[in-house]
């Protein structure tokens, strides 16, 4: 992200705004993600988060520095996971499915209030006429934030491992071939990230962020604009 602004000789308010929402992304929606998985397993059952201490809105306690850095340079990246224990649940799988699915509607959440503020910006200058450059900044800062939680979201939920849209589509799977498969998730992600790596995925993935981000934004325009 923040290179690609760099190499369009983008002006100081889009440089500062982009770099403000990447922060607000790594201080707040990482922390978010990962404690919603947490506090989501604790509620079913699972103490292993709170002996971990991932119950916490702390960005210390959940922040991983390599996604940390991915996040700032190229808009996506990640936290240290959650451990899940799933024998605690009841019912694991379904346990199991719940968890992973706190974290990506976490992130749609607060997609969902960035694009709120992004259209109170645009009311707000529209009626007040304040600095075109401030409008530029929250322009940047409210959309970037947006996207940026919705590629979480959209990430998180691919059905592969160790992603948590594999625990979702899992449920649905015997329980022997579930934890079969799991057991080889480092390397299914290792053959993952050869596949993303390559620009496979670029197409498909951007397809359905736009999608997700244009029925957020719709909704969250009502309020201002109508139906």
């Amino acid at each position: 992200m923040i290179l690609d602004l760099i190499k369009n000789g983008s002006n100081i308010w889009t440089f500062l705004g982009a770099v403000l929402s990447a922060t607000i992304v790594v201080f707040l929606a990482l922390p978010v993600h990962e404690f919603a998985h947490g506090f989501v397993a604790s509620k079913l059952g699972d103490p292993t988060p709170k002996y971990q201490g991932r119950l916490t809105l702390n960005p210390l306690a959940h922040l991983d520095p390599i996604g940390s850095i991915g996040i700032f340079l190229f808009g996506i990246g990640w936290a240290k996971p959650v451990s899940i224990n799933p024998r605690y649940f009841r019912n694991p799988k379904a346990g199991m499915a719940i968890t992973a699915a706190a974290g990506p509607v976490s992130n749609l959440i607060m997609a969902f209030i960035s694009l709120v503020l992004f259209h109170l910006s645009f009311v707000l200058y529209a009626k007040f006429s304040f600095s075109y450059s401030l409008y530029v900044f929250l322009y940047i800062l409210f959309s970037y934030t947006a996207t940026i939680n919705v590629y979480l979201a959209v990430f998180n939920l691919i059905p592969i491992p160790p992603f948590d849209g594999s625990r979702v589509l899992f449920t649905f799977l015997p329980t022997r071939y579930y934890f079969q498969i799991m057991r080889y998730e480092r390397y299914i992600f290792i053959g993952l990230l050869i596949i993303i790596w390559t620009g496979v995925l670029s197409a498909p993935i951007g397809f359905l962020v736009d999608k997700v981000i244009y029925g957020l934004s719709y909704v969250a325009g009502i309020p201002f604009y109508g139906v």
